[in-house]
């Protein structure tokens, strides 16, 4: 009985470091076939990373304090990463009304446009996937990594 709970127990683990596999280089696959298909609509000066950055700006309420918590990097590279993006005509700084030290950040109609680019380019991207699992499958599968998913940005809010 305990031979086939220790085979049960590393079958399981062996399930879990393949998911992992599968997810991380499905999310690197995703990643980079946005970012081409983006790059393809004309936004060729952004960055995987700027993706992340516009998620967070989008929700509303973003300094580049609350930028570096998003993706966990830190408050110097999140500045860096503003000043490129302000730069680039992509997101503008406006006055904060609690707190003269920080700025409000905000996506500029180039910054929108590109995170439109940015959608089409996710829905063209996994439009594969849900033919080869069935509309079905697909929307199941949706449902079940929902669940997973921490809370947060992810994309753009509308």
């Amino acid at each position: 009985m305990d031979k086939i709970l220790v085979h049960e127990d590393k079958q399981l683990d062996e399930l879990a470091l393949a998911f992992s596999a599968v997810v991380l280089a499905l999310s690197g696959h995703l990643v980079q076939e946005i970012h081409a298909r983006v790059s393809q609509q004309g936004f060729e000066d952004l960055r995987p990373a700027h993706g992340f950055v516009f998620a967070r700006i989008s929700v509303g309420d973003a300094t580049t304090a609350t930028l570096a918590e998003h993706p966990g990097v830190t408050k110097q590279a999140a500045a860096q990463l503003v000043e490129e993006l302000v730069r680039k005509g992509y997101v503008a700084r406006h006055p904060h009304p609690h707190d003269a030290r920080a700025r409000l950040l905000r996506l500029t109609e180039a910054g929108w446009a590109a995170t439109r680019a940015a959608d089409q380019a996710a829905r063209a991207a996994v439009a594969t996937w849900q033919e080869t699992l069935g509309e079905a499958r697909f929307g199941e599968l949706v449902a079940d990594l929902t669940r997973l998913t921490p809370p947060g940005p992810i994309r753009p809010a509308w």
